[in-house]
């Protein structure tokens, strides 16, 4: 078989099959070309689904009589020049396939005019030229892209659903409204206006338009710098989440990119603040030099490569947990501004949701204490606890046991925390230590009962407050055995009966050719055959009864990673033994139980939910409280 070269109408269809997959993509490389245009405003008009008709129109840039016929020839672009200014990619489009590709697949007409000069108006079908003349002199681009794959009816047939089109539509735009909240957006379809921005430049404005006000009023700004990043943008409070990642937007250089791995950065920044199998509401905008990001790997250019990949996520996930740490993030109850009351029976002080108990006399119930408490450190009210008679604590079994009986992990975390301290003090400066023991996140509550032996109801001069107890010793406690499990692993447990495990051929394979990497983590295995080994001693910070599925949860990760990442597995069972050793839902607790629970979850880091990113703490305001009892109208 002679090989020969594909006539260029042939090889546009090809490459359209590449670039050109449904509406969505001829919407995208349209718009993207707008704004490589320098508009400030696009208006994009629809007709079902895009496969009817789609018209872009914008206030860019222009074209030149000469250069519109050439836009549509395959490779032709006015954006790189050399193989230097293909690592140095500023703009979004760039490979010169787009207009060609689009054009050999529908019936095109275009209008263009750099305002200076009358215009220029183009026809073509499949990629030919039809027609050529004059049009008006209006500074910008119109094109009309109609019958989309009319001449390609097998790529047409696979085209699903109206709704579904342009769901994907609408999506795309959402993107790039939030990649460049400068450029005003206008989208009809069928003649009905479906999305609109302001194009003021405001982020969070462009927000509130596609995900809504409620949603923007629950973001937190982010902004941070590296010697080679940027990193601005917003991120939702931990109770706002979706089941779908497709909430999550990552804009490098004025680009929508899809990236598993800047996800998954995101997510860790989110750490145990996100429930099990939910996703946040995140749009980060991050500017680098173009040298340090690839975008020619992908011909829709939706993923690209980057060069300091392990220092961007880690820059992300360090940027979250930043803003986080900064924040009070106990939930309100339908919180909104304190109006003036139209009628009232009693006049009431509304202080901040941070603020500290102030001198105001209340009428606590009997056996509460009163504020006067809050002017005690936490050390001082600790030591007050524990030499309360009845400290509580649970088993394996779910039994209090007296303080006096036993001690409790409780009293070991906090000495062991106090212990810490006194290290820190001599080894970190007095601003480090300042910071160290700055004031808890979460402000002194009172308790005073508990419903359904599951919640515990406290209060302060700001509200009232329910406490999951169950999520609130499990935070608790984790961040105690995520500290206990942080020590040196190289301290090994020996065993008196070996464990045995037989594994399949490919993983034998991998354990020989990673025997390093696994003694490194504390695991010696000794072939005792083909197939079969034996481990003789594991680090001592197994939970107990965990050994062998933590054992082999190392072997399916140098398997899958070529690397055992110790960290990831000690969270794992830190969260696992929090868990199990936590007060569960219908456990009744003393006065003084829930008292101490309640000051030892102020002292941790993240207060506000359990390792399974479940809340902890519900506030409901005083106003909020009043006006429910028509106390304020």
């Amino acid at each position: 078989m002679r090989i020969m070269q594909m006539p260029d109408a042939l090889a546009n269809k090809i490459a359209a099959g590449e670039v050109v997959e449904r509406p969505a993509s001829v919407v995208k490389e349209l718009v993207e070309n707008s704004i490589d245009a320098n508009s400030t405003w696009v208006k994009i008009d629809i007709k079902e689904a895009g496969l009817q008709e789609i018209k872009v129109t914008d206030n860019g840039d222009g074209m030149l009589e000469e250069d519109c016929e050439t836009a549509f020839l395959r490779h032709a672009t006015s954006k790189i020049k050399n193989e230097t200014d293909l690592f140095h990619v500023r703009t979004l489009g760039f490979r010169g396939e787009a207009l060609a590709s689009i054009a050999s697949v529908s019936k095109l007409t275009v209008q263009t005019s750099t305002g200076e000069h009358a215009g220029t108006s183009l026809s073509l079908e499949g990629g030919k030229l039809i027609q050529k003349q004059k049009s008006a002199a209006r500074k910008g681009t119109e094109i009309t892209v109609s019958e989309l794959f009319y001449n390609t009816p097998a790529r047409l047939k696979y085209m699903k659903t109206i709704h579904t089109e342009l769901g994907h539509i609408t999506d795309l735009l959402n993107r790039l409204a939030l990649s460049h909240p400068e450029v005003r957006f206008e989208v009809t379809h069928n003649g009905k206006g479906i999305f609109k921005t302001a194009g003021t430049g405001d982020l969070l404005q462009v927000i509130s338009q596609v995900y809504g006000m409620n949603v923007a009023k629950q973001m937190l700004p982010v902004n941070h710098e590296t010697l080679d990043f940027s990193i601005t943008g917003y991120i939702a409070k931990p109770e706002v989440t979706r089941a779908s990642r497709n909430y999550m937007s990552t804009i490098i250089n004025g680009r929508y990119i899809k990236s598993i791995a800047l996800n998954k950065a995101i997510t860790q920044g989110y750490h145990t603040l996100l429930p099990i199998g939910r996703s946040p509401i995140v749009v980060l905008a991050i500017q680098m030099d173009p040298i340090l990001v690839d975008v020619n790997v992908h011909p829709t250019k939706l993923e690209v490569r980057f060069s300091k990949d392990k220092e961007l996520f880690q820059a992300i996930e360090q940027t979250i947990k930043d803003t986080f740490r900064a924040e009070t993030l106990i939930p309100e109850i339908e919180r909104k501004p304190t109006p003036k009351p139209k009628s009232y029976q009693n006049s009431f002080d509304f202080t901040p949701l941070n603020a500290e108990p102030s001198n105001k006399q209340w009428n606590y119930p009997a056996g509460v204490r009163e504020p006067g408490v809050a002017n005690k450190s936490a050390a001082d009210l600790n030591k007050d606890l524990l030499k309360q008679e009845n400290v509580y604590e649970t088993t394996g079994d779910e039994e209090i046991e007296p303080y006096s009986v036993q001690r409790t992990e409780m009293q070991q975390m906090h000495e062991q925390t106090d212990t810490d301290e006194r290290t820190n003090t001599n080894e970190q400066t007095a601003e480090q230590v300042k910071t160290e023991q700055a004031a808890p996140r979460v402000p002194i509550m009172y308790p005073i009962g508990q419903l359904q032996g599951t919640y515990i109801l406290a209060q302060n001069e700001n509200g009232l407050y329910m406490i999951d107890q169950h999520a609130a010793q499990e935070r608790v406690k984790y961040e105690f055995f995520k500290r206990k499990l942080g020590q040196p692993m190289n301290d090994l447990q020996q065993l008196f009966i070996p464990l045995t495990f037989e594994f399949s051929k490919e993983e034998a394979i991998w354990v020989e050719a990673y025997k390093e990497t696994l003694q490194a983590a504390g695991l010696f295995f000794e072939a005792f055959g083909q197939q079969t080994y034996v481990v003789r001693s594991h680090p001592s910070w197994f939970p107990a009864g965990q050994e062998e599925a933590i054992i082999r949860e190392m072997v399916e990760q140098v398997m899958k990673d070529e690397k055992i990442d110790v960290e990831k597995i000690r969270e794992e069972a830190a969260i696992l033994m929090s868990c199990k050793r936590s007060i569960k839902a219908n456990h009744y607790l003393n006065h003084d139980e829930m008292t101490q629970l309640l000051e030892h979850l102020r002292q941790t880091t993240d207060p506000f939910t359990c390792p399974h990113g479940r809340p902890i703490i519900v506030h409901f305001s005083t106003y909020e409280l009043e006006k429910m009892f028509k106390r304020v109208m």
